[in-house]
């Protein structure tokens, strides 16, 4: 199988060739002649880039050699586009280092030049040009990208970090209130699976990773509560999201948009056809994206299928009779890219001295303040004492299993081994729930909701907001 490197490098391959055959402007047409620096006024600069993209060898230097003389920074992001889109490889990367003043020979280096100079402003003609490019893959991916909503001032995020994920709109398709089976019938399943578990006023359910991965999202109704789970293989977080949104009379349904921000997938509302980035649940694109939205966190757990049956036997589980044909074979989807260490797509990754990028945290975003705890701490001791901001917390975690539940303990300690569903803590016994600890005389604390994640994605959208937990 190929590396993730050379996925996202096929994948890039792919869409230019979707570019030159979707767009009029080819190395056959008669066009206009590459302008000279005396006359920009008068330039079609998505016709000058699309010269230095596929035009003759000797037209194609001469459009890289105006955009450098030209001399301003502006047209980076569309060298870095187009250097990403094949082609005039070697000659775009010159050309982007001459104007950069930086050695960026491949796309996934001029990608991080990128997002480390949010300074660089692009030309007027880039957003023109990446819609092309994006219309000529998926049609339908320009209904994110109305520019009354879109403009430069509307987005939350740049469209020059925006790139294609591979698939078009709904290609990783949501699982709409699945079937559901008793665990009793779920003998697909092998007792190592792991599962995401969900119990809410009751009604617990299980979605297996295995499936899960081949969908990215299911939209739900559990306990009486709307909710979605938005699950990003590449950047190994699954968020458990109410949609049930203040002044909208119904709940936002999720698809998958086909598009990557920062290596996180971008979904997508049906009915308002807004962009929302699913590590924070807020809106970035689209109608939405000024009405100050973001999707309350719901606890999720992550644990073997074994152990949750074990604590839930009455759970119900995600049938394999989902309506789509893939392989729901155990390790089967995205097993290379789990397995490795590389990032399929292009990202910074920030400091690496506690944690690789691909190593997996468990982290919570509440009480005006976010932290994340390696899953690793707890592979010697299953029981951490800890805070958020000002709020003090016990987490109870198995590193094996990828199980991390955390509640509000009012500062009271607790200790020793997760026994038959039970730690030990103040006066005995605790019980624990996926909603509570209860103590040995009834006391209640509330579980806090949290999330897996991997440390890059953890890092780079919260690591200047956020605390690391340090192993002793």
């Amino acid at each position: 199988m190929l590396r993730s490197n050379q996925i996202a490098t096929g994948l890039m391959a792919v869409s230019c060739m979707a570019l030159m055959s979707g767009l009029p402007v080819n190395s056959q047409e008669k066009q206009a002649p590459v302008p000279t620096a005396t006359d920009e006024s008068k330039i079609d600069f998505v016709d000058l880039s699309m010269k230095a993209l596929i035009g003759q060898p000797e037209e194609r230097q001469k459009a890289l050699d105006y955009i450098v003389d030209r001399g301003k920074i502006d047209m980076a992001p569309t060298l870095v586009m187009l250097l990403g889109l094949g082609g005039n490889h070697v000659a775009v990367s010159k050309a982007l280092g001459k104007l950069t003043g930086e050695k960026l020979p491949t796309w996934r280096e001029a990608m991080i030049w990128q997002e480390k100079n949010p300074q660089v402003v692009p030309h007027p003609s880039y957003r023109k040009l990446k819609l092309r490019y994006f219309a000529s893959i998926d049609p339908r991916f320009l209904q994110f990208f109305d520019e009354k909503y879109t403009s430069r001032d509307k987005l939350k995020i740049r469209l020059s970090e925006i790139t294609w994920g591979g698939v078009r709109v709904d290609g990783i398709p949501a699982l709409d209130n699945p079937k559901l089976l008793s665990a009793k019938k779920a003998d697909y399943l092998v007792d190592d699976d792991l599962v995401f578990g969900v119990e809410i006023n009751g009604d617990v359910r299980a979605y297996p990773l295995r499936i899960m991965g081949w969908h990215e999202m299911f939209n739900e109704v559990i306990g009486g509560v709307p909710v979605a789970l938005a699950y990003c293989t590449l950047c190994g977080a699954g968020i458990l999201f109410e949609t049930s949104v203040e002044g909208r009379k119904e709940p936002l349904v999720f698809g998958s948009s086909g598009f990557l921000y920062r290596s996180n997938k971008l979904m997508f509302d049906r009915e308002t056809k807004s962009l929302w980035n699913q590590f924070t649940g807020e809106p970035v694109g689209g109608p939405l994206v000024d009405e100050g939205i973001k999707l309350k966190i719901r606890p999720v757990t992550i644990t073997s299928w074994k152990a949750w049956k074990t604590s839930h036997p009455d759970t119900r589980v995600l049938s394999l009779e989902t309506g789509f044909n893939r392989d729901y074979g155990s390790g089967v989807v995205y097993n290379e890219y789990f397995s490795s260490p590389d990032l399929m797509f292009p990202t910074f990754v920030g400091d690496e001295s506690h944690l690789k990028r691909k190593e997996f945290v468990f982290g919570i975003r509440e009480f005006g303040a976010a932290r994340a705890w390696p899953i690793r701490a707890f592979s010697d001791q299953k029981i951490i004492n800890d805070r958020v901001g000002s709020t003090d917390l016990v987490l109870i975690g198995d590193a094996q299993t990828r199980t991390v539940r955390a509640y509000k303990s009012n500062g009271q300690k607790f200790s020793g081994t997760p026994k038959n569903g039970a730690i030990d803590g103040p006066g005995g016994r605790w019980k624990v729930s996926e909603d509570f600890l209860t103590g040995p005389g009834g006391e209640k604390l509330p579980r806090v909701p949290g999330h897996i994640a991997y440390w890059f994605a953890w890092d780079g959208y919260l690591g200047v907001e956020s605390s690391l937990y340090k192993e002793s």
